[in-house]
């Protein structure tokens, strides 16, 4: 029987040339923008997977109770806390996009780490104001531990760039073990250690009920005064009053904040309830780290070659667990 795969959202003809080639011989591919009201409900009611952005949005109201036969609902995104899962079937395996973006945003961290460490924008700023600083000296990162929460398919892509600069490779996970080369690795219960150790702390860790403020005052206190801390994942990992209350106190310390607490994609505006960027100690870009030209279909790619794991009987990445849904 052939296995059918619905995209539940619009494709530029490119990219749907991606999925095609991604799901390979003996799988049909359909489109529910191409169909009017009952053929849409035929091919939810018929699909082998679902192949989705944002089903809240993408399907009509009524439209997930008719999705009974899939074997998947695979995201195209990593991040998918902003997603209404209670509406869906809760018999259905449901995977993020786990590392979809990984390269663009790895290089993005590394990216920031190191305008953080050089004090790049800060000696912009001086020499517009004709402060010549010389002799004020910026850190090295080689020999320095960079410590990576979260350490999938992102995160194992964050240590290869950070490896080649000739930092050490510090993680927490939840099995503790990967087979990604590390310096150091522990489960999650060992996360002061890592806080502590860490000279450059990256966030790549999904929002999910238990990471959510995992970043409190007590943690920030644990790393070093003058640590870097890349935020890549989601800002509500982090609580928002504490980083800054900490950043304040610790000028030496920076933060490098791609991802916000309400952004436009997820809350539909830009805002923070403190100004961080009035603070010279904070780096912060638009949340882009994954906007590059030729992403949107290198992760359609990775998504529909998950839901080919999952039609050839094994078991697909980035499985939510019972505990990892967000609404």
């Amino acid at each position: 029987m052939t296995k059918s795969i619905v995209v539940t959202f619009d494709v530029r003809p490119p990219e749907r040339a991606a999925i095609a080639h991604a799901a390979g011989d003996g799988v049909s591919v359909v489109y529910l923008t191409d169909m009017d009201a009952s053929r849409r409900l035929d091919a939810l009611r018929d699909a082998s997977a679902l192949l989705a952005r944002d089903t809240g949005k993408d399907l009509r109201p009524g439209e997930a109770g008719h999705i009974q036969s899939a074997e998947l609902i695979q995201f195209v995104t990593a991040g998918i806390d902003f997603v209404k899962l209670n509406a869906l079937p809760t018999h259905i395996p449901v995977a993020s996009n786990g590392g979809a973006y990984a390269e663009p945003m790895a290089e993005h961290g590394l990216a920031m780490a190191l305008a953080a460490a050089k004090r790049l924008l800060p000696e912009h700023a001086a020499l517009t104001r004709g402060a010549f600083n010389q002799h004020t000296r910026n850190r090295m990162l080689a020999g320095k531990i960079c410590g990576i929460l979260g350490f999938g398919g992102i995160g194992t892509a964050i240590a290869r760039s950070m490896r080649a600069i000739g930092m050490r490779i510090y993680a927490v996970n939840r099995r503790g073990l990967s087979e990604e080369p590390t310096d150091w690795i522990a489960p999650v219960s060992e996360l002061d250690t890592l806080l502590a150790a860490a000279d450059v702390l990256v966030i790549c860790t999904p929002l999910t009920p238990a990471t959510q403020g995992w970043i409190g005052e007590r943690e920030l206190r644990l790393m070093k005064p003058d640590a870097i801390l890349v935020n890549l994942a989601r800002g509500e990992i982090i609580q928002e009053d504490a980083l800054f209350a900490h950043l304040r106190a610790n000028p030496a310390f920076t933060a490098c904040i791609d991802a916000w607490w309400v952004e436009p994609v997820r809350h539909g505006s830009f805002r923070t309830d403190y100004p961080f960027l009035s603070l010279p100690n904070v780096l912060g870009s638009p949340h882009n780290s994954a906007s590059v030209p030729g992403m949107t279909a290198a992760a359609l790619r990775r998504a529909t070659a998950n839901i080919r794991r999952a039609f050839a009987g094994e078991t697909p990445r980035y499985v939510l667990g019972p505990n990892e849904r967000m609404g």
